[in-house]
């Protein structure tokens, strides 16, 4: 398979490597204004520090994807544009449209070989935890394109600021606001193979210090294989109001519902296996901005409501009962950043979270509740509080010091130290050096300690250390970076004879490099690629990512294609261990009709390639999508 795939992966990566020489050459021809202000306003991100901070002086590795990048394929997830724009990170899917849950379910959030799937990586909504009580995991199918004004991905450990489950990185979707007076509304609307349907709308508002963004999505497909089915409804809504030019207030939610099936491997087949999965948020906030210090108080609840049919082997034999859940996390954070003296930022901070959630069975004949073999009764509820300082000093014009620290108890895991230090050196205009050393850690899930025959209550946090070095530099409309990182951590949570202990361990290291070029008055390249070795292999965590994207607009034109090759994917470990290579071809064409209407067409797998993200679970070759999409 990889000799077949051998012409693929060198396009993406020779290609991808040697277009950057040639960019500064043709960007030494070329008066580069608008390309350097675009640039300007993408340095700003609120993702390594809680507050908007310029990345130059962040000696973390953070990714920016704005919202025309999110929304140009028409994508109704923000997921499959976040994978193909951050190096080393790998997201599964199961087909056409919904990632689904539990056994059923893909959408595993992999970054440098630490997996979501685990816990061990954090999804946010403006900076507020995204996983629930009982599992302490993402749930991919929320993460909606309607709601996102922007994403930040930050690699490698963010515990000093947001606690458990952020031991790999965060993924941070910045929600939208109306900035500007007036109203604007959006359509969109697809249709596609397999039955495939997306239908989005979104209103946004303002009217001097009110503002209001709501939207709302319908999806659903049966994918291409039987009994794969999918449908999902979303909704998002959000109310700001500015007291003053330094005050101002929002309260947000966001909901979801899927329904969801699997029809099990290809080797083994199952039957009514069957989900129905609510999951939402809501969350308010009051936020301060001055020129010297800003801050916000927030208060979020996640709530989750999940009904699940295991499914059978013989279809003549269904399942008695179905497992049910309800969880639930609830918080309140407060910080305040101040900028003390010349060059300094000082961020001080406090989270607490209170985890609570019940699972059961209950009777398919009945209705009534079934005894469970779990230990989770009155141990349902968990708190955590935490405080953390982060410290930041500009030494010299070129030279900038970071340190952090994270105070964390747990109810029942016990107290955490979680210290960071970083240090950035700029040796020329727009270029920098960055050194971060950094701990990571999550606490065991509920699931983990108590439901289900392996659980342990005695299970401690999981730790580990990243350490990373990195360059970074931006000239006119080019940029460029390269890093290379290393990971070691124990105190993995596994199951050893039946039983959940902290015996696993974590040691990988790697290299990413990542450029975006911007020539003439149509063109965009961008590319990256990152290399992974793992001593202790993890599913859906490939050795080799690369990803050539590029984008022309003419006229009332704009075609958007991608090629991204990944090698040495792990789909099975272990004494059964296999791996898969492949490449994909995505394209989206658009064309602008009429003022305020554009029609559109997304092939995906143009070549058709035969492969699995999952063991016994074929993805679909070549599909389509077309739509139009309007707003005024």
């Amino acid at each position: 398979m990889t000799n077949r795939f051998t012409p693929c992966v060198l396009a993406t990566f020779a290609v991808g490597t040697l277009f950057f020489p040639l960019s500064l050459q043709a960007e030494q021809r070329q008066e580069a204004a608008v390309g350097d202000t675009l640039k300007q306003l993408q340095e700003v991100v609120v993702t390594g520090t809680r507050n908007a901070t310029d990345v130059r002086h962040l000696p973390m590795t953070v990714t920016v994807i704005d919202r025309n990048r999110l929304t140009e394929q028409y994508r109704s997830s923000v997921l499959p544009t976040v994978m193909e724009q951050v190096p080393g990170m790998m997201i599964t899917s199961r087909a056409m449209m919904g990632y689904g849950v539990s056994s059923v379910g893909a959408g595993g959030i992999n970054l440098r070989g630490i997996t979501g799937g685990a816990g061990q990586m954090l999804v946010l909504i403006d900076g507020h935890p995204q996983y629930n009580g009982i599992y302490g995991h993402p749930i991919s199918d929320s993460y909606q394109t309607l709601m996102a004004e922007r994403v930040e991905v930050l690699r490698g450990p963010a515990s000093v600021l947001y606690g458990s489950n952020a031991m790999g990185g965060v993924i941070n979707i910045v929600t939208r606001s109306a900035h500007s007076d007036g109203m604007r509304t959006a359509i969109n609307l697809g249709a596609g193979s397999y039955g495939t349907l997306q239908t989005e709308a979104s209103n946004q508002y303002r009217r001097g210090r009110f503002s209001s963004t709501l939207a709302a999505q319908y999806g659903r497909t049966d994918n291409h294989r039987p009994r794969m089915g999918f449908e999902q409804y979303g909704g998002y809504l959000k109310l700001g109001y500015d007291f003053t030019p330094h005050w101002n207030a929002w309260v947000d939610a966001n909901i979801t519902h899927f329904n969801c099936s699997y029809p099990g491997t290809t080797s083994s087949p199952l039957y009514d296996a069957d989900q129905w999965i609510t999951r939402g948020m809501v969350s308010a906030a009051l936020e301060n901005h001055y020129n010297n210090t800003s801050g916000a108080l927030s208060v979020y609840t996640n709530f989750g409501r999940h009904k699940i049919d295991d499914g059978t082997p013989d279809p003549m034999q269904p399942t008695e009962r179905y497992f049910r859940s309800t969880d639930a996390l609830t918080g309140v954070s407060w910080y305040q950043s101040a900028q003390l003296f010349e060059g300094n930022r000082l961020t001080l901070g406090i989270d607490y979270q209170h985890i609570y959630g019940r699972a059961y069975y209950t009777s398919k004949l009945t209705g009534e509740e079934l005894s469970t073999p779990n230990k989770q009764s009155g141990r349902s509820h968990r708190n955590e509080i935490a405080a953390y300082v982060d410290f930041r000093q500009d030494i010299l014009s070129w030279l900038t010091l970071d340190a952090g620290v994270r105070w964390d108890h747990h109810s029942v895991s016990g107290t955490e130290w979680i210290p960071q230090a970083g240090i950035v050196i700029r040796p020329m205009d727009r270029g920098e050096i960055k050194a971060m050393a950094s701990k990571g850690f999550r606490n065991p899930s509920m699931r983990e300690m108590y439901l289900y025959p392996p659980s342990n209550e005695e299970l401690q946090p999981e730790r580990l250390w990243n350490y990373e070095l990195s360059w970074r530099h931006r000239l006119g409309s080019v940029s460029y970076g390269a890093n290379v990182f290393y990971i070691k951590g124990d105190n993995m949570i596994q199951t050893v004879n039946r039983k959940n202990v902290n015996t696993g361990k974590i040691e990988n290291w790697g290299m990413e490099l990542e450029a975006d070029w911007r020539f003439g008055e149509h063109w965009r390249l961008n590319t990256n690629h990152s290399l992974l070795h793992m001593e202790h292999p993890v599913l859906a965590a490939p050795g080799y990512k690369g990803f050539l994207g590029a984008d022309c607009r003419y006229g009332k034109w704009s075609i958007v294609a991608g090629m991204q090759y990944i090698g040495g994917l792990y789909t099975a470990v272990g004494s059964k261990e296999k791996k898969e290579n492949f490449c994909l071809l995505n394209a989206t064409v658009s064309y602008a009709l009429l003022k305020g209407l554009t029609l559109w067409l997304r092939g995906e797998n143009l070549l058709a390639q035969s492969y699995e993200l999952k063991e016994g679970d074929p993805m679909p070759r070549a599909t389509f999508m077309a739509g139009v999409h309007c707003h005024f």
